[in-house]
């Protein structure tokens, strides 16, 4: 039987009726309900048929949505938590702002912009604004804050995702946060733990693994995560990340082809978490369609062990009907107790109550207010949040010849370099950021033209002094981010060999402005000048022309190690 007393302790905090609503609404619910209550499904529109699957036919605790249009983020929520016996979750990955899910949202920027402010309490307002917005359109569950540890710059995953390097800022970060939204009403969920940025790869792809000894990851992600979970994160997201150190510590002799990542781990969730760090809140997988969880054992076996181990919801499906037979068949096997999917549960209802959501599905105010969350969402006072965040984030790392701040006059011929992502992301394509600068240097008075990859080989190239003698002012601007799915972010130069290297550094004065990663100076060592930016928006963009021009101080400091660790990328 479940502990229901755990229940008036953090972060759910429940009086006698929130604890009582859950041990009642337990009692009422059948098997197949309390089954469809451990997911959490995904929903691309509002289309009511599909939306109707979700709350009918599977009964499913709760629902992220991917970035929509306003009206169609109300319309979903509305008709989910009408159609729902049970209040639901409603989630987005809340981690740059309201555009998590609402097309019209506010962008704050990356945590990692939030972190070049070199103030913990911006990340706070980025938790305010996310929450404020996204409970305005329904939402109530914010997969956010990341409080990953860029450790590796080789990292496909998180090198702009992450609040930085540095343990203790990225712990007041986390903290701030979820503060902050929790106290606008939006549960967050603390992720990916044991903590990503140590491997170079991806778990969309492969299980990685967090390679920390036991006292290194105490000192670092355990100091990390509690001291969100004593913030009172209501949630936490276990990744497939595997930390072996701790797993053979915590079961002495265990062969290295049974260390399993943490969704599956059930000494990382229940000794480690639980016990050692006294996390009490809920516990929701990452998303289950990874390979990282997929590769370690058959999908039959891992979809109960991921409950069995510890998680109380399991996060999306590769196949719906699929992934609740072999749920189902856990329950009626017994990999899941009786008493590990009441407590699985209880624990997902706690979180429930702890928003208060019986009695806004009592008084009618689960249903968002359209008109007025139009009212919220992107207005002056967050636009003022994402202006503040991006005169403050944008950094200059190298300024070695005193270039800038730039006289147009001086420089007034620029040849602009482009490196945009070459593939479009899952969700559309790139902005051009060809375009946007192009437009923004041309308003300040420069006279810009466009670089474009010569036609021939060796012999027959463009002349080395044409360049020189045609501009005063070469910039490199590259918006390359980390993404799913993409184990490097490496610039990929142009054909022939190379032909946008930038080898006139030592001839024309240079600029590389990166509006993503953080770490292109690896392929670009000897740029004197270089300024991260994080992302490219159009605030960010006018952001560094105020700084390049002068109009603006530089005030980012940078979170992460942009010298990536190599001697030549400071000449």
């Amino acid at each position: 039987m479940p502990n229901y007393d755990s229940l008036r302790k953090m972060p759910y905090n429940l009086d006698d009726a929130g604890v009582a609503w859950v041990k009642d609404t337990i009692a009422s619910m059948t098997k197949e309900e309390k089954i469809g209550q451990i997911f959490c499904l995904i929903a691309y529109g509002n289309s009511t048929a599909e939306l109707d699957v979700v709350a009918n036919k599977y009964h499913a605790g709760a629902l992220m949505g991917r970035p929509m249009p306003i009206d169609d983020v109300c319309e979903m929520v509305a008709h989910l938590q009408t159609k729902s016996k049970i209040p639901m979750l409603i989630a987005a990955n809340f981690e740059g702002g309201g555009d998590g899910l609402l097309n019209e949202g506010t962008n704050i920027g990356p945590h990692i912009q939030v972190a070049a402010t070199n103030d913990a309490e911006m990340a706070g307002k980025q938790g305010m604004v996310c929450a404020k917005e996204g409970v305005a359109s329904g939402a109530n569950w914010a997969f956010a804050p990341i409080i990953d540890l860029q450790l590796n710059h080789l990292n496909p995953i998180i090198p702009t995702r992450a609040f930085g390097s540095d343990p203790k800022f990225v712990a007041a970060c986390g903290a701030a946060y979820t503060k902050a939204a929790q106290q606008e009403g939006m549960a967050v969920s603390i992720k990916h733990f044991p903590g990503d940025g140590v491997d170079g790869r991806d778990q969309h792809l492969v299980t990685t693994i967090n390679t920390l000894s036991c006292d290194e990851w105490d000192k670092t992600f355990g100091a990390v995560y509690q001291e969100s979970i004593n913030a009172g994160a209501l949630t936490l997201m276990a990744g497939h990340i595997s930390l072996p150190a701790y797993s053979k510590q915590l079961r002495p002799g265990i062969k290295d082809e049974n260390i399993l990542p943490a969704t599956l781990a059930p000494e990382l969730l229940n000794d480690l978490l639980r016990g050692k760090l006294g996390f009490n809140g809920m516990i929701v997988s990452d998303a289950t369609s990874m390979a990282g969880m997929c590769i370690p054992m058959p999908r039959d076996k891992a979809v109960p062990q991921c409950i069995a181990a510890g998680c109380d919801m399991f996060l999306f499906a590769k196949n719906l009907d699929e992934d609740f037979a072999y749920m189902t068949k856990g329950v009626d096997d017994g990999v899941i107790t009786p008493d590990r999917l009441d407590e699985a549960v209880m624990r997902i209802l706690g979180v429930k109550a702890a928003l208060k959501l019986p009695e806004k599905k009592a008084n009618g105010t689960l249903i968002p207010d359209k008109e007025a969350a139009k009212k919220i969402v992107g207005c002056a006072a967050h636009k003022a949040v994402e202006l503040e965040c991006a005169d403050r984030g944008v950094t200059l790392v190298k300024n070695l010849d005193n270039i800038v701040p730039l006289d147009v006059n001086s420089y007034k011929r620029v040849l602009l370099y482009p490196i945009n992502m070459g593939v479009s992301g899952f969700f559309g394509g790139p902005l051009d950021i060809s375009a946007m600068m192009k437009e923004s240097l041309e308003k300040e008075g420069f006279e810009v033209d466009v670089f474009e990859p010569p036609k021939g080989l060796e012999g027959m190239l463009t002349p080395f002094c044409e360049i020189p003698s045609k501009y005063d002012l070469l910039i490199y601007a590259c918006n390359l981010e980390t993404k799913s799915n993409q184990t490097t972010v490496r610039i990929e130069w142009a054909m022939p060999m190379g032909a946008n290297v930038p080898i006139y550094i030592a001839t024309v004065p240079t600029i590389f402005i990166s509006f993503a990663n953080p770490y292109h100076l690896q392929d670009v060592p000897r740029v004197r000048t270089f300024i991260n930016a994080y992302r490219l928006k159009q605030t960010n963009v006018d952001a560094v022309m105020d700084k390049l021009l002068g109009r603006s101080e530089f005030k980012g400091v940078s979170p992460v190690d942009a010298f990536c660790g190599m001697w030549d990328t400071r000449l």
